[in-house]
């Protein structure tokens, strides 16, 4: 069943809006800094008249660890146009977010020259939960940030590059940290588009006499499309959060669930288009589709003074996900077609442990060190069907052995890991600083397969040693020097092989727990003029190995060590103090690493979707008054869709633009327009081997998602 909530909150809202029209305006301050917990700036009572507009991404100048580290602060997520809530991630450099399924799946995430998939390579945390998830039915470090409400967003704080001791799997190519906001004000918003698509989200915040607070929003959301075959995605959200005492000494708990089902039309075969088969917003299979569920309770306690702090933070997490995805479509079973569901029903826990103490070294050296600890703990089911419009079939032509009755291959996974880690910042002089680290990991896995009855079990330890030599700052500069290692692991089916070709009767394991990764970075933080930040750094990373996706099996496995290297330059500029400009242009070359590319079943060496070339462009504007919003124009250049680079896309180009207008302190409108430029180019693009009919020859192609055509949203937000 299709509900429509938005339009009856569209109409709650005006009938509002005359009261709020006519009560009496007051002075906005505005501000375009919101900086993270960890940040502590002197607060400043300012007229009511004064505007205050500082760099959306605040300047860390002199506590950086590289020039690639950076945070973006709560209101430029506010002003920053997007479409979905995972665009969000888009504010940091270099970082592209895109789609080539429906809204309830996955995004998809590219950066510094990786596919990162679903998310592989960039480990994601919100409220400290890990959302990267291992051993996944559909992809290796799948992050899935759809039950992220974003008014409960706050800062986040990134990375780029293995350098912090804190971060371990997935944290190669980058990571953010999303922090959750500690207070609302009593508000409802709801908004339509001229896609079919809705959403109503109310929250706020109760104070206690003790000054305790509890904070909480309910967000429920329909969204159709463009397509053929309307998404028909409906999904509900809430967070709540309980806070006692201070970023120093007290306790918080979250609390958070969200369910949502949706049909997806996944990137379809260009010859399909070509032929008039379907339209370019069609679909060969509509049945296509997902049901995810998420709920999860997290908290941290901390105490301490000037002098030391301790954290502690824990979570519980427990998610079903059901996909249907018809990849390559009569390919492998001409009279059902391709399609296959993949189950997946997971519980993880884990937590931190950090002590973190100033001291003097040698009685005038200032020096501070983190002591942690923190570990995960996931125990999976995961299964794969053959299915034709999501009715399950009996066999499966596509797995070893024919897989079992109605299910190709079903495992049952053990999967935990424990790590220490200790990380020192030490001021040698004025002008001189180090940051060294070390991280050791163990990661364990157990895997029994209920088709085969194979059992696997296996363990590995990583020793990753971490460092930054930072010169400066002079003149409002500084300079830096890194290097480290990292990893990410890898799924535990292919380690122990369970059921992948030759190593299907647990031959030698030829796939590690970890995938080692080593990365070096030169980088610039600079200010040369007043109110220009800037950032460049030249970096490299080597994988030992680089995975593979095998749409057959569902899962990813080990390919040849590869090599990656680029450059990076971000700058934000308040040339008025109600303006921002700010820029990312980012480089990168990928290539495997290997002279006999064919051993791994490979053409080239080529990393297929790896991008050249990303350049972002962005104004925030907020002159206190009424008016505000935010432009957006976002390019991901070229990439090879294939190892032997024969298949390219030429990659997309997108605007998008906020226009808001604050009729008061309680009232405010905003229109969102997307695809400004009405682009026509695909969101995603991959080549692999399809068949179109069951007749057609099979062929190696290029498949496509296209970016959705020009679309208006509207939104009205009463604050109460």
């Amino acid at each position: 069943m299709q509900f429509r909530p938005a339009g009856a909150v569209i109409f709650l809202l005006i009938s509002h809006a005359a009261s709020a029209l006519a009560a009496e305006e007051t002075p906005l301050v505005s501000t375009l800094h919101s900086p993270s917990e960890h940040i502590k700036q002197p607060e400043k009572k300012l007229p009511a008249e004064t505007i205050t507009v500082t760099a959306s991404r605040i300047n860390l100048l002199g506590n950086a660890t590289t020039a690639a580290q950076g945070t973006i602060t709560e209101k430029e997520l506010r002003l920053r146009p997007a479409y979905r809530v995972g665009e969000l991630l888009e504010s940091i450099p270099g970082l592209v977010v895109t789609t080539h399924s429906g809204e309830g799946k996955a995004n998809q995430f590219l950066m510094r020259g990786f596919n990162l998939d679903h998310g592989t390579d960039l480990a994601s945390f919100i409220d400290d939960i890990p959302i990267n998830e291992v051993t996944h039915a559909h992809g290796q470090g799948y992050t899935d940030l759809n039950f992220l409400i974003p008014e409960m967003m706050g800062t986040i704080d990134y990375t780029k590059g293995p350098f912090n001791a804190a971060i371990g799997d997935f944290g190669v190519a980058g990571s953010d940290r999303i922090h959750l906001i500690k207070d609302m004000p009593t508000m409802i918003s709801g908004s339509v588009d001229t896609f079919g698509n809705e959403r109503l989200v109310t929250g706020g915040t109760a104070h206690f006499h003790n000054g305790d607070k509890l904070v909480g929003a309910f967000e429920t959301d329909h969204a159709d499309g463009p397509w053929k075959y309307p998404d028909n995605f409906r999904a509900i959200k809430s967070i709540a959060r309980y806070l006692h005492g201070n970023g120093t000494n007290g306790f918080d708990l979250t609390g958070m669930y969200y369910r949502g089902q949706w049909r997806a039309t996944n990137d379809q075969p260009l010859p399909a288009v070509q032929q008039k088969l379907i339209g370019p917003y069609g679909s060969l299979d509509p049945t296509d589709g997902g049901f995810t569920e998420r709920y999860s309770l997290s908290g941290h306690y901390r105490f301490g003074d000037d002098r030391q702090k301790w954290v502690t933070s824990f979570y519980v997490d427990h998610s079903r996900l059901s996909l249907w995805n018809n990849f390559t479509h009569f390919l492998i079973d001409p009279a059902n077609g391709d399609q296959f569901q993949q189950d997946e029903t997971r519980t993880k826990i884990g937590g931190t442990q950090s002590y973190t103490r100033s001291d003097m070294l040698f009685s005038s050296l200032p020096t501070e060190t983190t002591f942690g600890i923190d570990g995960r703990y996931d125990t999976i089911y995961i299964d794969r069907r053959h299915t034709s419009q999501r009715v399950v079939l009996s066999t499966c032509p596509d797995s070893p052995f024919g897989g079992g009755l109605y299910v190709c291959n079903a495992d049952d996974v053990q999967e935990g890991r424990v790590a220490g880690y200790v990380q020192n910042t030490t001021r040698w002089m004025p002008w001189l600083r180090t940051v060294t680290g070390l991280r050791e990991e163990y990661y364990d896995g157990k895997d029994h397969s209920l088709v085969t009855g194979f059992y696997g079990h296996v363990g590995q330890l990583l020793f990753q040693p971490k460092g930054s030599l930072i010169f400066g700052p002079w003149n409002k500069t500084e300079l830096y020097l890194s290097a480290g290692r990292g990893f990410h692991s890898n799924d535990l089916r292919g380690v122990v092989g369970t059921f992948s070709g030759d190593r299907f009767t647990g031959g030698s394991v030829q796939t590690p727990v970890m995938t080692k990764a080593v990365s070096e970075e030169i980088g610039i933080r600079s200010t040369p003029l007043r109110h220009l930040n800037t950032q460049l750094s030249f970096w490299r990373i080597d994988f030992d190995s680089e995975l593979i996706y095998d749409p057959d099996e569902g899962i990813n496995e080990s390919g040849p060590p590869s090599r990656r290297q680029g450059i990076e330059f971000s700058a934000q500029y308040n040339p008025l103090p109600w303006l921002e400009l700010n820029t990312d242009i980012a480089y990168s070359h990928a290539r495997y690493r290997t002279h006999d590319p064919e051993h791994y079943g490979i053409g080239g060496t080529h990393i297929a979707n790896a991008p050249n070339m990303i350049w972002s462009f962005g104004a925030l504007i907020d002159n206190g008054g009424p008016w505000f919003g935010g432009l957006q124009v976002r390019w991901l250049g070229a990439y090879p869709l294939l190892e032997d680079n024969s298949l390219r896309s030429k990659g997309y180009r997108e605007v998008n633009l906020d226009v808001g207008y604050r009729f008061n302190k309680k009232l405010k409108l905003t229109v969102s327009l997307f695809n400004l430029s009405n682009s026509h180019d695909d969101a995603i693009e991959y080549g692999y081997e399809y068949r179109i009919t069951p007749t057609a020859k099979a062929v190696t192609g290029k498949t496509f998602h296209p970016l959705e055509p020009i679309s208006a949203r509207f939104a009205l937000t009463l604050t109460l």
